[in-house]
């Protein structure tokens, strides 16, 4: 009988990206007999996403014995135990959570290990040594910007199970050259939602054909802005900014704003925060709240914008997979550009599209990007789909 492929990674959560990775690489590996693990048992179908079985339970139950474990993508080089655990909490129960911890600190342990089922300071990087049976090892175009500045042991944990994978891909400079410092053998290659429309097109566009999207549409016959922001975008002067510049885009393009959330696990984004911008927004009958969480309404609303701006990586990319000009938005307080946006952009993008815009000269990104150049969008989105493609079977082979 062959042998399983296990499918691992944050889609245990709420959070775009994670949710659409396991869909896009099951679809490169059909005829495989897929196993969807996270850290913890999760049913994320109501969202469009999977089943999720706990993965180190799987492993003591026996059931990894001869599978190749795939890390299917994300920023989880330097996600730690602790903002794992966290965003694997119902938000309602954050608060209190850490209130207690920070009480009690010696129970942090035993909460990160009975939640993860793993006392690994990184636990979505695994590795065969604590999952005793497993064949291959695979990391498929992730991501750890900030990796160089974890504590030392946590960042020796991360380069020893790299060093020891079969194969290591990662999808963006900076991640790159931080392993390849260490000795790290690791390739580049674009993000896995660059596949998105290649595999799911259609499914996507006859989406938009029905429930909310459909909604959107008619709301808005002459188009719309898609804007997603994280939760950190939350303070009153900079929603208030995000709020004149919006306005100003209505004024200028004719064009819709539709709210929407990438992520709704906490540390994400928070409907709240959207709801507060659209409150500030004189003109309300051009502002609309997209509340929809399932996966593929989100991809939907992406291929069907005039363009989109936001703080999401995942944002960004999907609408960029279906030729949607996107504006990257700069995070309060960061003016180095730094984080894994700024990153992935740097890598991928032609030089005068890779910049972040600032709230206050939001309406200028968006007008920017309108006017780009449509030819050359579909030129590069052709070249990532090529370069992903290929990218992705040499790591299947080694």
């Amino acid at each position: 009988m062959r042998a399983a492929t296990v499918l691992f990674g944050a889609f245990d959560r709420h959070n775009f990206g994670d949710l659409l990775f396991p869909h896009i690489v099951s679809a490169l590996l059909p005829g495989h007999d897929l196993v969807f693990a996270g850290l913890a048992e999760r049913d994320l179908r109501p969202y469009g996403g999977h089943t999720v079985h706990a993965l180190h339970r799987l492993a003591r139950e026996g059931r990894l014995r001869g599978a190749s474990l795939v890390h299917v993508g994300g920023e989880i080089l330097s996600c730690s135990a602790r903002q794992a655990a966290v965003m694997l909490l119902p938000n309602e129960e954050v608060d209190a959570t850490l209130g207690y911890i920070e009480q009690h600190p010696g129970e942090e342990p035993h909460w990160l290990g009975t939640l993860l089922g793993t006392a690994s300071p990184m636990p979505y990087v695994a590795s065969r040594d604590e999952l005793p049976g497993v064949g291959r090892v695979v990391f498929n175009a992730v991501g750890g910007v900030a990796l160089p500045a974890l504590p030392p042991p946590w960042r020796q944990a991360v380069l020893a199970r790299l060093a020891a994978a079969d194969a290591v891909g990662v999808r963006d400079v900076v991640t790159l050259a931080s392993l390849q410092s260490a000795g790290i053998a690791a390739s580049l290659m674009p993000d896995p939602a660059v596949m998105v429309d290649t595999l799911f097109g259609p499914t996507i566009r006859a989406r938009a054909g029905q429930g909310p999207v459909a909604e959107v549409r008619a709301a808005f016959p002459g188009g719309y802005v898609a804007m997603q922001l994280a939760a950190d975008f939350g303070d009153d002067a900079t929603l208030a900014t995000i709020g004149t510049q919006l306005e100003a885009t209505a004024a200028d393009t004719g064009l819709g704003i539709v709210l929407f959330r990438a992520g709704a696990a906490p540390c994400h984004d928070a409907l709240g925060v959207l709801a507060r911008i659209a409150q500030r927004m004189a003109t309300g009958s051009r502002v609309r709240l997209f509340e929809s969480l399932d996966l593929w309404d989100i991809c939907a609303l992406l291929a069907h914008a005039s363009a989109h701006a936001g703080s999401s990586l995942h944002g960004h990319i999907v609408a960029t997979a279906f030729g949607v000009p996107a504006v990257g938005l700069q995070r309060p307080h960061d003016p180095a550009q730094a984080g894994k946006l700024a990153a992935y952009l740097t890598t991928w993008e032609a030089p005068q599209d890779a910049v972040l815009w600032p709230a206050g000269r939001l309406a200028e990104g968006i007008r920017t990007a309108l006017a780009g150049d449509a030819a050359q969008r579909q030129a590069r989105r052709a070249q990532w789909v090529a370069s992903y493609r290929s990218s992705f079977e040499q790591l299947m082979r080694c």
